[in-house]
């Protein structure tokens, strides 16, 4: 909250590219790894344009349009590990990295001893703060989630869970992200959603036809109001008084 609120959002830009830049490099090398070598090189693309044109990251050139990187893909090695057969893995909490399993987490450990250029940096004290600078930078950009979780959720710890091995599996298994704006584009104003036939109502329809549905009912309640005012004067006063 501190680095939020001292840093300019033009430097937050800037630095939160620059991570995702490492993050992109460590993206290609498990592409390759899991064989994808079309993949791999569409990601090591990205990062060689962003490397060069954008000052080591710190302009995201890739995602304006240019060669076709507008998309980035998300790997590590514990997507490479799912890739080569560990799918089921028990879900465990890591401290200062949050939800993981032990099979991303072992990922976690490769990718950050191995993979990450951090690493590689002889100089102890720039390598430490290039560390601490991606620790703090990634809690920064968790902040709205944090919060989200908290008001929305019951029992915050069952929600992250359960949200987190969904979006891991997801990712494992290639599925696309849901695009939200174009299913509220498809539900209308006066649309709902019948989660029984996965197809959109019209409540509009439904509103006419539940109203003229009322009508009827109090054009029947009308009509026995009638009938017993006709047949019985004590009837009629009770009725009154309904």
């Amino acid at each position: 909250m501190g680095y939020n609120y001292v840093t300019p959002d033009v430097a937050k830009k800037g630095i939160n590219n620059f991570y995702n830049n490492i993050t992109d490099f460590i993206t290609a090398v498990n592409s390759f790894l899991q064989l994808d070598f079309e993949q791999g090189m569409t990601d090591s693309g990205r990062v060689i344009v962003n490397t060069t044109i954008g000052m080591l990251g710190f302009i995201d050139v890739a995602s304006t349009n240019v060669n076709n990187y507008t998309d980035r893909n998300r790997q590590d090695f514990g997507t490479t590990l799912a890739r080569y057969g560990w799918r089921d893995s028990a879900y465990l909490v890591l401290p200062f990295f949050g939800p993981s399993t032990f099979r991303d987490g072992t990922g976690l450990a490769v990718d950050g001893f191995f993979i990450d250029p951090i690493g590689y940096i002889n100089n102890v004290r720039l390598r430490n703060r290039l560390y601490i600078g991606k620790i703090i930078n990634t809690r920064a950009q968790l902040l709205d989630a944090t919060n989200l979780m908290d008001d929305a959720s019951i029992d915050p710890y069952a929600f992250q869970r359960d949200s987190w091995l969904q979006m891991r599996n997801a990712q494992i298994n290639g599925k696309e992200q849901i695009d939200y704006d174009q299913y509220l584009d498809y539900l209308s104003e006066d649309d709902s959603f019948d989660y029984a036939t996965d197809d959109a109502v019209d409540t509009s329809e439904n509103q006419n036809q539940t109203e003229s549905d009322t009508l009827s009912l109090f054009e029947n309640i009308n009509s026995i109001e009638e009938n017993i005012i006709s047949i019985n004067p004590l009837a009629s006063h009770l009725v009154s008084s309904l």
